[in-house]
């Protein structure tokens, strides 16, 4: 049976490959504008994103200068998860949580809606749900919006369905490159997690797209549409921009020392992992049915343990700014890894729309600098490397993509040096993580979350959902067609 599977498998995918050449053969046009518009509408969203959550947490950063934390932050996190809870479940259950498990899904031949009214519901939501509070991150909302804009515009163009696909996760790629300015990390993302494919044809129709992103991106950004980052200036040009600049130096004694960080991480990052589902599953076990009243409570709670604590955890890029620094001690780093280690998985479970790939980045930042110290405190060695390799790795053990993980951590930097400890330390947590699962978070998450939207979707559907038709008149495009045959 197993063999059969595996048969048919690579004729599906020799005739998908064989789709693609003949496309971009006869309307060579149409691939190109469909790349570029891809590109676009990827780094425009993930521009908008990035600059609509820096401009609501800057408000509520004000907010709390002005007025106590005890009120301010339970306040707008119940308000903001009510919001968001309401707007998901009225127009669009499938914008709620991460996206990258709903991006995987759609490649794995489920029934998905896509399309721009899941982006633009999802772009509206994230906002408002990680600037009011949930301390998520925007990368997995830019997957799950950059593969609803590129399916829109492969849909508009009438290309293929092979080609649909492909596009799909070369949008999924392109908004990891707008969003951490990595299109090689956005491009191998798309081929590594999502397409699990290495055919000429294909790679060179996801990297053109994710550099187009990341130029896209650039551009937008130069026009001002993100104030907090730029990388092309008009008098100079394409600018190389670099969000940390520490000191390098490794060493051949810290090989083993970064195997040993992989090992930790490894075992820590699966143990994080169990908790976002085991949190994910009570959540849908508490509060099955009631999306709102689910987000509303995980708001008000998140922002009540945020209140608790002092001003410095009431800003996550501020968290990792000083981590990365390298100024903390080891009880500061812990206390940074456990208070994270609980919230995001609080909001993980809420189904509030975010991703954890920047959250995990600080996770294992923070690992990285505890266990910098202790070497430090016993050897006397101080292993720089240990923060970047740190980040990566623990992403690499969640996520299951080393390479993808290598490329995220050293776009932070635009450091050639720290590319092998990344690496080190990626393989190493990578290869533990898989001791314990062959599947990554998102392919555990994914049934669970798709189990969750069908059950809100079906609600919808009894309650009449009139409100959701008189915004958003039913197209086309809300009748998923990942299943049909390659044309």
């Amino acid at each position: 049976m197993q063999k059969y599977k595996s048969i048919k498998s690579k004729i599906q995918n020799n005739q998908s490959n064989q789709t693609i050449k003949k496309l971009l053969k006869t309307n060579w046009l149409k691939v190109v504008l469909a790349l570029m518009l891809t590109g676009l509408g990827a780094a425009l969203t993930g521009t908008l994103f990035k600059a609509g959550v820096h401009a609501v947490d800057e408000w509520r950063l004000a907010l709390l200068q002005k007025f106590p934390a005890w009120f301010v932050l339970p306040a707008l996190g119940g308000i903001g998860g009510s919001l968001s809870g309401y707007l998901i479940s009225r127009l669009a259950p499938a914008a709620g949580g991460s996206g990258v498990t709903h991006i995987m899904a759609f490649l794995h031949h489920h029934k998905v809606p896509m399309g721009l009214r899941v982006g633009l519901i999802k772009l509206i939501t994230g906002i408002i749900a990680i600037g009011s509070g949930f301390p998520l991150g925007p990368e997995g909302p830019s997957v799950q919006m950059g593969g609803s804009v590129a399916w829109q515009m492969a849909r508009w163009l009438k290309a293929p369905i092979a080609f649909r696909r492909v596009i799909v996760a070369a949008g999924g790629g392109a908004g990891i490159a707008a969003i951490f300015s990595a299109p090689i990390g956005g491009f191998i993302y798309a081929i590594e997690e999502l397409l699990n494919s290495a055919k000429p044809i294909v790679l060179l129709l996801v990297v053109v797209t994710t550099f187009w992103a990341d130029t896209w991106a650039d551009f937008l950004q130069e026009l001002g549409l993100d104030p907090s980052a730029g990388g092309f200036d008009s008098n100079l040009g394409f600018q190389l921009q670099r969000e940390y600049t520490p000191l390098i130096r490794f060493l051949p004694i810290d090989l083993g020392y970064l195997i040993a960080l992989g090992i930790i991480i490894g075992c820590l990052a699966e143990l994080y992992s169990r908790y976002v589902l085991s949190m994910q599953q009570k959540g849908n076990l508490w509060f099955a049915g009631k999306p709102v009243l689910r987000m509303t409570f995980c708001g008000i709670l998140l922002g009540g343990i945020y209140a608790s604590l002092p001003a410095t955890y009431h800003n996550m890029n501020g968290l990792q700014k000083l981590i990365v620094e390298g100024n903390l001690n080891i009880i500061m780093a812990i206390g940074i890894f456990i208070v994270l280690f609980i919230t995001t998985g609080l909001a993980a479970s809420s189904g509030a729309p975010g991703g954890l790939f920047y959250p995990m980045l600080t996770l294992g930042g923070s690992i990285g600098l505890a266990c910098g110290n202790w070497v430090e405190a016993l050897t006397g060695h101080v292993p720089s490397t240990y923060i970047f390799a740190g980040m990566g790795a623990f992403v690499s053990a969640c996520s299951h993509t080393p390479i993808t993980a290598m490329f995220l951590a050293f776009a932070l930097t635009k450091d050639l040096l720290i590319l092998k400890p990344i690496l080190v330390a990626c393989i190493t947590s990578f290869l533990v993580a898989r001791l314990f699962s062959e599947k990554s978070i998102y392919e555990r998450q994914m049934k669970s979350e798709l189990t969750k939207e069908d059950q809100m979707r079906q609600r919808i559907q009894s309650q009449g959902g009139l409100f959701k038709s008189l915004i958003f008149p039913p197209t086309k495009s809300q009748t998923p067609d990942s299943t049909a045959p390659n044309k």
